[in-house]
């Protein structure tokens, strides 16, 4: 199904053809180029976006406020975020709009050593744990799990490790580590040995990742964010349908690619986070209930004050249509 839901050209391995440039978009992204993107970094020879006329670029960060500062500065016209992210500049009184459901699944996970006999979130009261950033989903999530046990982020030492943030873990600098699907799988790869798992999502399972632009830019710039969204949702398209190659050109695109082998494990990941219930042909379409709950949630946490009220933040106007 996946193979017949892809574009024709990304099914053939063809390039797109061209269409007339509408205009740039700089997509502020929550990380490095890693290969879970893939998809995106692969631009300059597959050519998704340039065959809707849009010139892709990417800015690279470290968290999912990271790429909403970036946002906000005029630096980028996207936003590659996380929704707790989206949330806190919401509460802030930023005017944001959320245009696309990159990963309808939650992808975060708290992992700690077997040794370490950490098995429940009540268990991470007192512990040393580990964050990509202090603005990223891995913090904002692993606060969703301490709330679930009555903790608050007192009860717990954060520790910033940045992304590759196993090795931490194994030389005893923190008890657990909050990591996402596709940072465990490279650490399992690399020798991270036997580990307990606590998925966030057992207990609130809301999107990872969306795509949010600015109120101003989603009224001046209609067209090219609608030509940008078909551009990505043919390159995820794409992925999904032709996963080794993609591992194969993860190798060339992306910084952490050199194990074709991990691109390919974690590009399947990748894939599955992307397709909500509706499968391919929905790919970035919302669950407004699931945002809401999560907006809920991360007031019930004190991280935001306001009472977010989703369906009105959220406009699938731009989505392309399946």
């Amino acid at each position: 199904m996946a193979a017949l839901a892809a574009p024709p050209f990304a099914a053939f391995g063809q390039n797109p053809p061209t269409a007339p440039t509408l205009g740039k978009v700089t997509v502020a992204g929550w990380s490095k180029p890693i290969s879970e993107i893939t998809n995106l970094l692969v631009e300059p020879e597959k050519g998704f976006f340039k065959a809707q006329g849009v010139e892709l670029a990417y800015l690279p960060g470290a968290g999912g406020g990271d790429a909403i500062r970036n946002l906000l500065s005029g630096q980028a016209d996207v936003a590659f975020t996380d929704p707790g992210s989206f949330f806190m500049a919401l509460d802030k009184g930023e005017k944001l709009v959320a245009i696309y459901d990159i990963y309808p699944r939650n992808v975060f996970n708290v992992v700690s050593l077997k040794s370490a006999n950490i098995t429940r979130p009540a268990d991470l009261k007192g512990k040393k744990i580990g964050v990509y950033s202090l603005s990223s989903g891995t913090r904002q999530n692993l606060l969703v799990m301490l709330h679930q046990a009555g903790l608050k982020e007192s009860d717990v030492s954060i520790v910033v490790t940045g992304l590759l943030n196993f090795a931490p873990l194994l030389q005893g600098q923190v008890d657990a580590t909050a990591a996402t699907d596709t940072g465990l799988v490279v650490g399992q790869r690399k020798g991270i040995g036997e580990v307990n798992v606590m998925p966030v999502s057992d207990y609130l399972n809301v999107s990872s990742d969306l795509f949010v632009v600015r109120e101003s830019v989603y009224r001046e710039k209609k067209e090219l964010l609608k030509a940008f969204l078909k551009g990505y949702r043919d390159s995820a398209a794409w992925m999904i349908a032709q996963p080794d190659e993609a591992a194969t050109l993860a190798g060339k695109y992306a910084i952490d690619g050199t194990n074709r082998d991990i691109n390919l494990e974690v590009i399947r990941l990748r894939n599955a986070s992307s397709l909500s219930a509706g499968g391919v042909g929905s790919l970035g379409a919302f669950d407004l209930d699931a945002l809401q709950k999560g907006a809920d949630a991360f007031r019930a946490l004190g991280l935001i004050t306001r009472q977010i009220k989703v369906s009105d933040v959220v406009d699938t106007s731009l989505l392309p249509a399946r």
